[in-house]
Formats: structure tokens, C-alpha cells, sequence
């Protein structure tokens, strides 16, 4: 779990070694559907008002808004996975690496030192990288709703509980 009290080395630190550990043997439209519907009903069951999204390799799997999410969730899940898309890392672990006081002493935004447009680009906590153990990032797990490490908590719970149970 991240905390904001964590030192930026030491949440770069954790959201690499989550990327390393929340990875899959096989990912196809089944493994899709099921962790999307697995995700719905976590967020159901906390009553949390999220739009949860899946790709590999481009196409979406899977999309599901539940109560209280709206349109504009929808278009934070295509600026945040755009970020995981470039750079194969989590949107939260490249909005921490812009945020490190040792990778950005001039004070610029991720969208400036990247030259992005920030209409379609967010390092933003809630986009997390589909690894295939042995094959590396084919797609994004995105959820947009709650406060970005908020979103990226419930993604990393429900990627750690989907896959123990695999």
C-alpha cells in the first residue's frame, strides 16, 4: 500500500516491486473478462463509483462504469493509460518519478519534461501494466473514480487477490 508519508525513493521502490510481482502466466479475453467482473463486484461490494477498463495490445476486453462514475472517469482512463502505454510503468510510478525531488529540480510537470500533451496524457494514479511473465507489458488494467492513490490501491488489491486465486 502506498502512504503519503513514504519518501519518493522509497514509493518508487514499492511501485516497481509491485510491477514485479503482479504479473500474469497467460493473458487472454477469458483471464479479461474474469478480472474485470471480479473488479466490478469488489467495487459493488464497497459501493465505490469507478469506470474500470482492460486492454491488451490496444483493443479493450472489457469496460464497465458502475453508479457515480461518469463520463470524464472515461476520459481519465484514456489519459492514464496512454502514460503506461509510453512507458511501460504504472501512471502512479511515473507521477512519483516526476515527483522526486532528485528527477525534477527545475519544477517541471510530467507533461513538460516529456513534451506531452496534458489533454491526453496523465501520470496519474490508476493505470497499471498487463505483464506476461517471460513476455513483458501487452496491456493496461485502468480505474478512474477515486482519488489517484486510491485508484491505484484498488487495482493493485484486486490484481494481488485475482491472481492468487489463478
Amino acid at each position: 500500500m502506498l502512504t503519503s508519508s513514504q519518501s519518493p525513493q522509497n514509493e518508487l521502490d514499492t511501485l516497481l516491486a509491485q510491477e514485479e510481482r503482479l504479473q500474469f502466466e497467460h493473458f487472454d479475453f477469458d483471464v479479461a473478462w474474469a478480472l474485470g467482473c471480479f473488479m466490478v463486484e469488489l467495487a459493488r461490494s464497497r459501493s465505490l463509483g469507478v469506470a474500470i477498463a482492460i486492454r491488451r495490445n490496444g483493443q479493450r476486453l472489457f469496460h464497465a462504469a458502475l453508479p457515480g462514475a461518469t463520463a470524464d472517469n472515461d476520459e481519465w482512463i484514456e489519459r492514464k493509460s496512454r502514460v503506461v502505454d509510453r512507458f511501460a510503468h504504472s501512471s502512479r510510478y511515473m507521477g512519483a518519478l516526476m515527483e522526486s525531488p532528485e528527477n525534477n529540480a527545475a519544477g517541471v510537470t510530467f507533461e513538460q519534461n516529456f513534451r506531452l500533451d496534458p489533454l491526453r496524457f496523465a501520470a496519474h494514479g490508476g493505470a497499471f501494466p498487463v505483464i506476461v511473465r517471460g513476455s513483458g507489458m501487452i496491456g493496461t488494467v485502468t480505474v478512474s473514480g477515486l482519488p489517484q492513490l486510491e485508484d491505484h490501491a484498488f487495482i493493485v488489491e484486486a490484481l494481488g487477490r485475482f491472481l492468487s486465486d489463478l
